[in-house]
């Protein structure tokens, strides 16, 4: 089967770039062990050229998709729609778009997939798989990131019609996959469509990590000698300032050292203003210097940067499941983390659980990875024990079922004009 792929191609997209890179490099080994499926990766000419998996020629193409790329909502689904943060009472019909299909259907692509869902899956009209990764709009709409400037209204519009009108819904998680049918079962989405695939880590990671790599990359960003490290965009979820107050506590009433190390980008006004907190916080407790910010991180200096710190501090709000939990543990690097629905079952007994809301745990469960060394040896064994657990070819495996799932359903569909099979 021909079949289409459309990733997100910005790498400082975070999760969902990686994501979108994992399932193109597991779709390339399928191909070479026994699939006859031809592959096209469609992207837009204005964004970053995709960059195909190494050794995927035959078989795969690249093809540039010059057709408006909607990433807010138009002005005629706007006002169908209920503005605001509450439970949406509008009308989110998908409208329909005949030029997107046409220009799939050029390609004689019969079946499209989406490692992040987007509106042209269902407006298209072209059979489809779409990755939903969490429904923070619904569960958590007080944060701005999901719920402001029209990004309610839109998520609500892709990842309703999306699970709608799709072939098959991918889920992180097993409690993914339970809040996609309590939400929109009642707006077409059934069981048998919607099938569960955990995150692996990234693929870039590169392990194990020599002494001479940890060098490189401290002497790089100019490391502290010892630290610990979130590396997250700084949006209002991901609760940095928590982390700041935690440490600025134990820096200033514990008699501690405690320095940590921040990735992402301030590109928006959430992460500036975010970043203005956090500095706030800092000057507060005189610990300015406990707090690194490096920016946006090249993959190659990822696993160094994991190897070489004390902990993973990830207190998000969000979940189900994270992908830097899982390259913490393949980078030997002990967790904390959430403990709340969803992570809670990602996690077990492989990390330190706080309750994000809280910076009395967050600053406990900081002093111990700072000060316990036997701890994070449990921790690392722990985690390197959970993540044997779902291995590249496991996830190679369920995608496989996924993917043959999906065409045995469109090849029992009657083919969209202009498609050859």
């Amino acid at each position: 089967m021909h079949i289409g792929i459309r990733p997100v191609t910005d790498p400082s997209a975070g999760g969902t770039y990686q994501y979108g890179v994992t399932m193109m490099e597991a779709l390339c080994r399928l191909q070479k062990r026994e699939t006859r499926d031809r592959f096209t990766v469609l992207y837009h000419p204005a964004y970053t050229l995709p960059v195909l998996p190494a050794g995927c020629v035959e078989g795969w193409s690249l093809r540039a998709q010059p057709y408006p790329l909607r990433s807010r909502l138009t002005d005629s689904v706007r006002r169908r729609l209920h503005l605001g943060s509450a439970p949406p009472t509008g009308d989110y019909t998908a409208r329909t778009r005949p030029d997107l299909g046409r220009a799939i259907r050029s390609h004689r692509i019969e079946l499209m997939l989406y490692p992040s869902p987007l509106p042209e899956s269902f407006e298209s009209g072209t059979p489809f798989v779409i990755a939903i990764h969490d429904l923070q709009h619904r569960l958590q709409p007080e944060f701005p990131e999901v719920s402001s400037n029209g990004q309610f209204e839109l998520r609500e519009y892709l990842f309703r019609n999306g699970a709608r009108h799709a072939t098959l819904v991918l889920a992180d998680s097993e409690v993914g996959r339970e809040d996609i049918l309590n939400f929109y079962e009642p707006h077409g989405a059934t069981p048998d469509r919607v099938k569960v695939l955990p995150f692996l880590p990234a693929v870039y990671l590169s392990t194990p990590i020599s002494p001479e790599e940890k060098r490189r990359v401290a002497q790089k960003y100019r490391l502290p000698d010892r630290y610990l490290f979130y590396p997250a965009n700084f949006w209002p979820h991901k609760n940095h300032a928590r982390i700041v107050e935690a440490v600025g506590r134990l820096n200033s009433q514990a008699g501690l050292d405690v320095k940590v190390v921040f990735t992402g980008t301030s590109s928006d006004e959430l992460a500036r203003k975010t970043i203005g907190e956090m500095r706030t916080i800092a000057r507060h407790f005189d610990v300015e210097d406990a707090i690194h910010r490096l920016g946006y991180i090249e993959d190659g200096d990822m696993s160094a940067l994991y190897a070489g710190a004390r902990g993973l501090v990830m207190p998000t709000f969000f979940g189900p499941t994270n992908i830097p939990v899982l390259e913490a543990w393949a980078c030997g690097c002990p967790v904390l983390t959430s403990d709340i629905r969803g992570i809670r079952e990602q996690v077990g007994r492989a990390g330190l659980l706080v309750r994000p809301d809280s910076v009395d745990e967050l600053a406990n469960g900081i002093r111990k990875l700072w000060t316990d060394d036997a701890l994070g040896r449990e921790l690392v064994s722990l985690g390197h024990e959970r993540l044997s657990s779902y291995r590249p070819e496991d996830y190679r495996s369920r995608l496989e079922a996924i993917l043959e799932e999906a065409k045995a359903r469109v090849s029992a569909e009657p083919p969209s004009p202009g498609v050859e099979r």
